[in-house]
């Protein structure tokens, strides 16, 4: 009973002595506690490991008695304080920290004063909601703002004793802006038309200007595909290619619309739990078909579908609250308030997903391309007009119009199903690696199954199939061995199958017993007189039904019907919850192995970021809690996240750890106040965060730098100057295409494949077959991305292989990136053609094309040392190339050019925007 009575004591008491006690002498946890604790004793005493039963995570675990029957924090009475005692005990057997340096006197009374305040607990900053009524400071004297972004940031450089750098050159600025915003430098025209424009919002018109090119998607798509873990192919050691670009063109397509964050942010997660969901909501949610799925044969299907969600816990977390939930999978998280239980109620929203690392990648959407899409509208409706009223679909519209496809030649009796379109499999079933377009590898007890086939009016079954061997097949009902209905013989089709790709194809037709309704179907793969690894392939398989529909109708209908299988679509995989009768338990894995099962538990959210109010919450429960005036963490994040894009920090550095072991904000009431900005007033528009930043006089200053900036703001972390940062791959990439006049600025389709070496492309079997003409010239975004062989020159460049969600890309200086730029084809294809370009505008001024030229580069008009040193590279390799090197090109004075260009591409200025 006294235990009782304490415990309801204490708490009332703590809180007495907190609001008695001199505000301007109250030891703050969060201010002066926590560091200590983070620095000196959570390794400890926190979520993994727990010496002496002591864990300092959570307030209620702090304040309980240890394994010594003590409680180490007693409020109100650092003397009774278990934890006081063991930090300033005398024996160092029993001092803490055990083994390392004690803690300073100061730091000692620190923690008493704290306890004998009542210790008061605290929430770290990021799980408490931003204050909505954050005013700005007042702006420092002498010092102009244009926006409440400069009251903040002066304010701070008054208080380290700097004063703002004045404004860069208008040159400087369009360079900076057009880069930040579309990726795509600015023509010499852009540069002279900027300069001449007097009008008092000729900075604001470029800038709406640019918000509103079709290339700002592409820009900042970028970013997001890291976040996304985007790729053309599956990942681990296989690596099959992934058709997925259509969330990448639905991607560039929702910024190009600034399409409102929250929006953005549910269609990702949830878009097909909206009502009425469109093909682009479907699309949206290949977010999280991003993940790697595990083609090798003989793999566990249900281990890499269970390592697929838990990544997506993961992913969600980090890109939308900047936690580090990936380690809770395993423990409690080392040093925020996250235990491990959380992790597994957050999987319980990703774990009814009907996708189960199959090679097809079900589920998926199937779209078309403007082309085909047409085709295929024009022969639904010429079939559709031409059918019996019970026969007819009640109309054709643009949307699901493979849906209505497959729809109709159901409802006529056509229907041919792709045998790689299998719902389950044996694990020695895997799909042909170039085309995945038909199954192979069957061995001996090999099986296919597919879910609910209506077989009521089904006489027979065809498969396409090529076999070496020959081999024999068995249809069953329900499992591999339930009732047999039919059986076959696959004959030899060919002596070899060149290059992997049979080059005779037969047809097996197996008569089978009446079935009525719909059935599970098993086709149970059987060895005939060789055994083999690979018995047979299977390419589709086809219901002939008693009296199919279509053959009421004339030869020339049937024809458009055959017309129709022919247009194939383009198949996207998506999130699809399973039905509500199959929906799956979640339960705990003890030290994060699947194998190894706890405790069932229920969805939600961990206690410390709140919770969702809703019974039963779902995916849809989730996404809408992510965006709501509840969370305090998604707008922090995404500000967050475009500030680093267009300053090279964020305000948080670590941007995947808002935790208590992040890097603390540089600004936090700036942080804040953007947050709700950006979820008020902006009412989550991108582009207008972009805009109000782009806008401010911070983002304006100029980059030139002191001796006493360098010494107290030595990485420009408070904006001291303008920010000066080494541009990404993919702007590198563009930047030269575009200057030398070969980018290719069409938007959307599907993923490229530029020069690579031969080496690279044929190590593991050839993958890679180069575009031709103008799509080699792409912008960088739309090249294709295999995970085990990334692109060279733009992983030279920092990008990630996208494996996992990369939040922030760590930038390095290496020799090899100069390298890249001195011998690249793709930069020294560039350079030749820029070559040329110059050649041909400048005539007989070489000189003055050069410095014409070189302006593309540097922004401002160049010094004139850097054009005479270029001039005199010209001159001195011309007369190389007419006399010793006159057999090296056949062409001296492009050959002169192309090293002057060459030579432009490798200046700092080009790889830098500043």
């Amino acid at each position: 009973m006294k235990s009782r009575n304490l415990l309801f004591v204490l708490p009332i008491l703590a809180l007495a002595i907190y609001w008695s006690w001199p505000k301007d002498d109250l030891v703050s946890y969060n201010r002066d506690i926590r560091p200590i604790v983070n620095n000196k004793c959570i390794s400890c005493h926190g979520g993994v490991k727990q010496s002496g039963g002591f864990s300092l995570l959570f307030e209620s675990e702090a304040k309980m008695a240890t394994e010594s029957g003590k409680p180490a924090i007693v409020p109100g009475d650092a003397g009774a304080s278990e934890m006081v005692k063991r930090l300033s005990h005398h024996d160092p057997e029993m001092r803490m920290p055990l083994g390392k340096e004690p803690l300073s006197d100061q730091e000692i009374e620190l923690i008493k004063k704290w306890i004998n305040q009542g210790a008061i607990w605290e929430k770290h900053w990021a799980y408490i909601p931003p204050d909505g009524d954050i005013v700005p400071p007042s702006l420092p004297e002498e010092v102009d703002a244009n926006n409440k972004i400069d009251h903040f940031i002066f304010s701070k450089l008054k208080e380290m004793e700097l004063r703002p750098n004045p404004e860069a050159s208008r040159e400087i600025l369009l360079r900076r802006l057009a880069l930040d915003i579309t990726g795509i430098p600015p023509s010499l025209e852009d540069y002279a038309s900027f300069k001449e424009d007097d009008s008092p919002d000729a900075y604001e018109k470029v800038v709406d200007q640019l918000l509103d090119s079709p290339h700002f998607g592409e820009k900042w798509a970028a970013f997001w595909m890291d976040l996304a873990r985007y790729a053309d192919s599956k990942g681990y050691e296989k690596d099959l290619h992934r058709e997925i670009w259509k969330y990448r063109d639905w991607l560039i397509e929702a910024f190009n619309d600034d399409m409102p964050y929250d929006a953005f942010s549910i269609a990702q997660i949830a878009g097909d739990l909206l009502p009425n969901a469109g093909e682009k909501d479907l699309l949206a949610t290949a977010f999280h078909r991003n993940t790697m799925a595990n083609d090798e044969g003989g793999t566990n299907d249900e281990e890499f579908r269970v390592a697929a969600v838990m990544e997506r816990v993961g992913t969600t977390f980090e890109v939308w609250q900047g936690t580090t939930m990936a380690c809770v999978q395993c423990h409690s998280h080392p040093y925020d308030p996250i235990r491990h239980e959380d992790f597994y109620k957050s999987m319980a929203f990703f774990n009814n997903t009907r996708d189960k690392d199959l090679y097809n990648e079900q589920p998926k959407v199937f779209t078309y391309e403007p082309a085909e899409k047409e085709k295929v509208k024009k022969l639904l409706s010429w079939v559709n007009d031409r059918l019996q009223p019970e026969d007819k679909l009640n109309a054709v519209s643009d949307e699901f119009l493979h849906q209505q496809k497959e729809e109709l030649l159901y409802r006529l009796g056509h229907r041919r199903v792709e045998a790689e379109e299998f719902q389950d499999k044996s694990r020695f079933i895997e799909l042909v690696a170039h085309d995945q377009a038909s199954i192979w590898q069957v061995q001996d007890s090999s099986w296919i199954m597919f879910e609910q086939v209506d077989l009521a009016e089904v006489e027979a079954i065809s498969l396409k199939y090529a076999s070496l061997t020959g081999a024999r097949v068995e249809i069953r009902l329900d499992s591999m061995l339930g009732e047999k209905i039919g059986a076959g013989v696959f004959e030899v089709t060919g002596k070899g199958f060149p290059g992997n790709r049979p080059e005779q194809w037969k047809t097996l037709h197996i008569p089978i017993k009446p079935v009525n309704g719909k059935r599970d179907v098993f086709y149970y793969f059987k060895k005939d007189r060789i055994f083999a690894q690979d018995l047979v392939r299977v390419d589709w398989l086809y219901y002939h039904e008693k009296s199919a529909a279509k053959d009421r109708y004339p030869v020339a209908v049937q024809q458009k019907l055959d017309e129709l299988l022919t247009v194939n679509p383009i198949q996207t995989p998506i999130l699809r919850d399973l039905p509500a009768n199959k929906s799956r338990q979640t339960r705990i894995f003890e030290r994060g192995d699947w194998r190894s099962t706890g405790k069932e538990v229920e969805a939600g959210i961990p206690e410390i970021m709140g919770s969702i109010s809703e019974p039963d919450p779902d995916r849809m429960d989730l996404a809408r809690w992510l965006v709501s005036e509840e969370n305090s963490l998604t707008a922090r994040v995404m500000v967050n996240r475009i500030w680093e894009q267009l300053f090279g920090f964020g305000i948080v550095e670590s941007m995947e750890d808002f935790g208590s072991q992040g890097i603390p904000p540089t600004h936090p009431e700036l942080l804040d106040y953007l947050a709700v900005t950006f979820r008020e007033d902006l009412n989550w528009s991108m582009k207008s965060l972009i805009k109000m930043i782009v806008m401010s006089s911070s983002y304006r200053q100029s980059s030139l730098s002191s001796d006493e900036k360098l010494n107290k703001d030595p990485y420009n972390k408070y904006l001291s100057r303008g920010s000066r940062t080494r541009l990404p791959a993919e702007t590198i990439r563009d930047q030269a295409l575009a200057l030398s006049g070969l980018l290719n600025k069409k938007l959307f389709g599907p993923s490229v494949m530029p020069y690579q070496p031969e080496n690279i492309i044929s190590f593991g079997g050839r993958f890679w077959f180069e575009s031709e003409g103008p799509d080699k010239y792409r912008r960088a975004v739309y090249t294709y991305w295999k995970r085990t062989h990334p692109y060279p020159s733009m992983v030279t460049f920092d990008s990630p292989s996208r494996e996992v969600c990369t939040s922030r890309r760590v930038r390095t200086n290496t020799p090899l990136q100069s390298l890249v730029l001195l011998n690249d084809p793709v930069y020294v294809e560039a350079a030749s053609a820029w070559a040329q370009r110059i050649l041909e505008e400048s005539g007989k001024d070489i000189k003055g094309g050069i410095q014409k030229n070189l302006q593309l580069v540097t922004a401002k008009p160049p010094e004139q040392e850097k054009v005479d040193v270029l001039h005199q590279l010209y001159e001195e390799s011309l007369a190389y190339y007419k006399k010793e090197g006159k057999d090296l090109d056949s062409n001296p004075q492009l050959a002169a050019m192309r090293l002057v260009s060459n030579a432009m591409l490798n200046l700092d200025e080009f790889i830098t925007r500043r």
